[in-house]
């Protein structure tokens, strides 16, 4: 799915040190930000270094031609997707159509440990196929330095945890309580989108809201 992005890590001398989710949340920021935005507010956005941000820009612009100077009244706005990078962005969001903050009020009851912490949610298409357990996806969250990730499943009338359901099938499924079905369905829709069967939410947890996002786009990863 991501063959496009390939040529950014190709270098001859040393590979840069950016990695596939960095360069998905970014082009998500570029889209979203359409005014424009700077190299210093991406490297806080991305938790980067200041050489790994300015790294990650130039092979956007220059390998991929994603990126633009965006210019207002001959005054440098930042940088704003091109028509390429826009259409390749249409077309991860087939299969990532949301990524939003979570009120951590109500996921804590279904994320453990999550007092104190902040919460992100990714809403993944047609994944159902790709989770066993959750480890995997709980092991990315944490790798790029979030504290861990909850996977969810919606077979089409309630969200699930997969690690019950997926089981045998005289196991009991564990179905999320009605408050935290009816708040991520709200959302979803509020966004323009729909939940459908087979489709996955993944809840990612850090320790402010940047390293949340990090990690549940992370764990939404390894669902391609």
């Amino acid at each position: 799915m991501f063959e496009e992005l390939d040529t950014l890590w190709s270098s001859p001398t040393i590979k840069p040190s950016f990695e596939l989710v960095h360069v998905i949340l970014a082009l998500f920021i570029f889209e979203e930000k359409k005014e424009g935005i700077g190299r210093y507010r991406l490297q806080k956005e991305l938790s980067i270094g200041s050489g790994t941000a300015k790294s990650l820009i130039k092979k956007l612009n220059e390998d991929l031609n994603f990126i633009k100077v965006f210019t207002d009244e001959n005054v440098i706005k930042g940088h704003i997707l091109t028509k390429i990078g826009l259409e390749f962005v249409k077309k991860i969001k087939q299969k990532f159509p949301l990524i939003e903050a979570g009120d951590s009020s109500v996921m804590k009851d279904i994320v453990i440990k999550s007092e104190g912490k902040n919460s992100y949610f990714c809403f993944v298409r047609n994944a159902i196929d790709r989770i066993t357990n959750g480890i995997e996806q709980r092991d990315a969250a944490i790798k790029i330095g979030g504290v861990g990730a909850t996977c969810l499943f919606y077979n089409g009338k309630d969200l699930i945890f997969p690690s019950y359901s997926l089981s045998e099938n005289d196991k009991e499924q564990i179905v999320v309580e009605d408050n935290v079905f009816e708040y991520i369905y709200s959302v979803i829709q509020k966004k323009g989108s729909q939940l459908k069967e087979n489709d996955v939410i993944i809840i990612g947890l850090g320790d402010n809201l940047e390293s949340a996002r990090l990690a549940a786009l992370n764990a939404a990863l390894t669902l391609t």
